[in-house]
């Protein structure tokens, strides 16, 4: 079984997120500049063994499509065209980045440290790949 790597796209840098072989637990890995994503994920995807990549997909509080939509779209159809053998999913990703500022306070991080906006990308991406591991868990119950 091959890993399941989650990119939280935006518009300065990437978060990125991976699982452990057995697909139980998100780590984050790293946050890569959007203009240098391709040339990460080719060289990643060289390495390692990923069978499927979930991208944030941004919605507002109706579920329609949020204005950050109109530049990862566009970064979806690339890594579609780039990456034809992978499985390209997307997830819903609200709240992640509160979600990841209130979590680097529940772990005592200084200020400084929680103004570090990649660490922010990072979490977030770890976030959305959590979630995305639970709700495969949910269909399959």
């Amino acid at each position: 079984m091959g890993r399941i790597l989650a990119v939280d796209y935006g518009r300065k840098r990437c978060g990125i997120a991976v699982t452990d072989e057995l697909q139980l637990i998100a780590n984050g890995l790293t946050t890569v500049r959007s203009h240098d994503i391709f040339d990460f994920l080719k060289n990643y995807l060289a390495q390692e063994n990923v069978n499927t990549v979930v991208v944030g997909e941004p919605k507002d509080m109706h579920n329609n499509p949020s204005e950050a939509a109109r530049f990862i779209e566009p970064f979806v159809n690339r890594l579609r065209n780039a990456f034809p053998d992978l499985d390209i999913q997307r997830f819903d990703e609200r709240f992640t980045s509160v979600m990841a500022f209130q979590s680097m306070i529940d772990a005592g991080l200084s200020k400084k440290k929680r103004q570090d906006k990649s660490l922010v990308d990072t979490i977030s991406a770890t976030i959305i790949l959590q979630s995305f591991l639970e709700s495969q868990k949910n269909r399959t119950k």
